[in-house]
C-alpha cells in the first residue's frame, strides 16, 4: 500500500513533466497554444522571397509583432505575395510603411522587417486595415545571386586590365 502512493506521485510527476516539455517545445517552435489573440491580416507583393518559410517572423524594430501566415503565387503578375498576421496593438502602420524580407545573420533564417512609413493626414496618408497591401516592398538578396556578381564583375575587370595591357 505504501509502493502505491509514491507510485501515484512518481506518475503524477512524470506527466508534469511531459507536459511541461511539450509546451516548452511548442514555445521554441513558435507555435501559439492560444488563438484567441486579436490580428489583423496585411499583404506584401515580393519579386523574391529567397527562402521565407511559413510562421517567419514579423519585426518592427527587431521586436516581433506577427507571423507569416502565408505564400502563394499571384496569378495574375505572376509575383510571390506574402501574408502576414499583425498583433492587433500595432494598427498605427501608415500606408507608406515598408515591407522588406532581411537574414539573420549571414546565413541565418530569413523574417520580415516592417518600417513605419510617415504619417499626415493632410498628406492623405491612411493606416493601413485587414487585407491592405504594402505599396513599398524590398525583395530578399540571395547569396547565391550576390556572389555570382562579384565574381562575375572581378573576372570582367581583369579581362579589361589584361586587354589594356596588351595594348
Amino acid at each position: 500500500m505504501k509502493y502505491l502512493k509514491a507510485e501515484i506521485l512518481v506518475g503524477i510527476f512524470v506527466l508534469a513533466g511531459i507536459i511541461a516539455a511539450v509546451v516548452l517545445s511548442l514555445k521554441v517552435a513558435g507555435l501559439v497554444l492560444n488563438t484567441s489573440s486579436d490580428v489583423y491580416t496585411l499583404h506584401a507583393k515580393f519579386d523574391n522571397i529567397g527562402s521565407l518559410k511559413l510562421r517567419a517572423p514579423v519585426k518592427i524594430g527587431g521586436v516581433l509583432v506577427g507571423r507569416v501566415s502565408g505564400i502563394r503565387l499571384d496569378e495574375k503578375t505572376m509575383t510571390p505575395v506574402v501574408d502576414m498576421e499583425i498583433d492587433a496593438s500595432c494598427n498605427k502602420l501608415s500606408n507608406e510603411s515598408k515591407a522588406s524580407i532581411q537574414t539573420a545573420g549571414i546565413i541565418g533564417e530569413q523574417y520580415i522587417s516592417l518600417t513605419p512609413g510617415f504619417y499626415d493626414e493632410d498628406l492623405g496618408s491612411e493606416y493601413l486595415k485587414d487585407g491592405d497591401y504594402f505599396q513599398d516592398t524590398g525583395s530578399a538578396l540571395v547569396l547565391e545571386d550576390l556572389i555570382g556578381k562579384f565574381l562575375y564583375s572581378a573576372g570582367s575587370g581583369d579581362a579589361k586590365a589584361e586587354g589594356a595591357e596588351a595594348k
